[in-house]
């Protein structure tokens, strides 16, 4: 394997101390790039002793805690932009670490699972009445069970699966998150996700690389994980051709460049349509280890970019 020598690229691979360990696509990464004669270190993003500057490139990757500190996260990247070629970049990062984005994406005729944001209110403002918000919702959406998400989250931490008639339970989910200063999500339950998993399909430098199978992450009955993440049941899959017709016009429609990763979550709804769960396009796993030749795909995507 080449050693990296003298003047070759700095590379840095930007995590959390929580993810320290947990990420499965740092290895491959650190590897691939060792051998195409660059240097990866491997940081946190919140460690005040790192010297941004002296990278050329610095790639998001586990930085899975920002979702409790977005706004020191976002100052964070600002000023990591202003020193370094930073990527994704900061544009792409701060449209797309609060999932509003799924209104554009339905706004621009992509089908996207049905969703509707109880907002927790502008500064000084109190935050809409859950009560009414999800009336609203339930009269709208004739779902046996719907999911209550944050607004900004990750790994399905704050994220539970509910009954439509449990009305206080769900009720005690949204209000301390509403008082918390959290927008929240409300989604029909697409029960087809208990067979069938997620689809994740994964883009490199806008082309599609590959996809997994990830499994049903919302058991019924289970409280709301607090946990950095889930944990997940994933195998590769081959996607079908539904399913990356629809992944092709997402990462298509985005008006990024460059966008050297992106993830596209697909579940099917009642009439076996793909449609998109989430966008992820600031740290997302992208499981490499499911997919020979990915890490070095990724590697060569970004040091073109870089150069």
């Amino acid at each position: 394997m080449p050693e990296a020598v003298a003047g070759s690229p700095a590379v840095a691979l930007v995590t959390c101390r929580a993810a320290r360990g947990l990420d499965e696509d740092l290895p491959p990464l650190v590897t691939a790039f060792a051998a195409a004669g660059a240097r990866a270190e491997i940081a946190d993003w919140d460690d005040e002793g790192v010297d941004w500057g002296r990278f050329d490139v610095t790639l998001l990757r586990s930085a899975w805690d920002y979702t409790e500190r977005l706004p020191q996260f976002l100052a964070w990247v600002g000023r990591t932009a202003a020193v370094t070629r930073l990527l994704n970049p900061p544009l792409v990062v701060r449209w797309n670490s609060d999932k509003h984005y799924l209104r554009e994406l339905a706004a621009a005729a992509l089908p996207v699972v049905p969703t509707a944001f109880v907002e927790a209110g502008a500064a000084g403002q109190p935050p809409a009445d859950a009560s009414t918000a999800l009336a609203g919702f339930l009269a709208r959406h004739d779902c046996a069970e719907l999911v209550v998400k944050p607004a900004v989250g990750a790994g399905a931490r704050d994220t539970r699966r509910h009954a439509r008639n449990a009305v206080a339970e769900i009720l005690a989910h949204l209000q301390p998150l509403l008082a918390a200063g959290r927008s929240v999500m409300l989604q029909p339950y697409l029960e087809g996700v208990d067979r069938e998993g997620e689809t994740a399909l994964i883009f490199i430098d806008g082309s599609f690389s590959h996809a997994i199978r990830k499994g049903p992450l919302l058991p019924p009955g289970a409280p709301a994980s607090g946990a950095l993440f889930a944990p997940e049941e994933i195998s590769s899959r081959v996607p079908g051709a539904d399913e990356l017709d629809v992944a092709r016009r997402v990462v298509a429609q985005l008006p990024f460049d460059p966008l050297l990763y992106a993830r596209v979550d697909l579940i099917r709804n009642a009439r076996g349509d793909p449609c998109v769960l989430e966008l992820e396009l600031t740290e997302p796993s992208l499981f490499l280890s499911h997919a020979p030749g990915s890490a070095e795909r990724f590697v060569a995507a970004a040091l073109t970019l870089l150069r």
